[in-house]
């Protein structure tokens, strides 16, 4: 299964429910757009419990949080690279760690 998708714009996702994070990096978008935190948390709070559609039965957070490829609230033209850091991933493997 590939990870990416397009090819002038494209997106590719990383990570797995059960890993430290789930993320994407989105390359081929232009410096001087403007881009938040905010605009990308409101899409993925439609993913939240009783939130339509997409929602999930997830209880956690999925707070988002930009690594790359903006500032100021601006693209900057390199590619923007965003992460979920997940929550239930980091209690399993300090489960795991303990058990050792």
């Amino acid at each position: 299964m590939d990870n990416s998708l397009g090819k002038l714009f494209t997106m590719t996702s990383f990570g797995e429910s059960h890993g430290r994070c789930v993320g994407a990096v989105i390359d081929g978008c232009p410096a001087g757009l403007a881009i938040t935190e905010a605009d990308i948390q409101k899409e993925l709070d439609r993913r939240r419990p009783g939130g339509g559609v997409a929602a999930t039965e997830r209880s956690e957070a999925d707070r988002v949080e930009i690594i790359s490829g903006v500032f100021n609230d601006r693209t900057t033209g390199a590619p923007i690279c965003m992460v979920v850091w997940n929550e239930a991933g980091r209690l399993y493997r300090l489960h795991e760690v303990r058990r050792l």
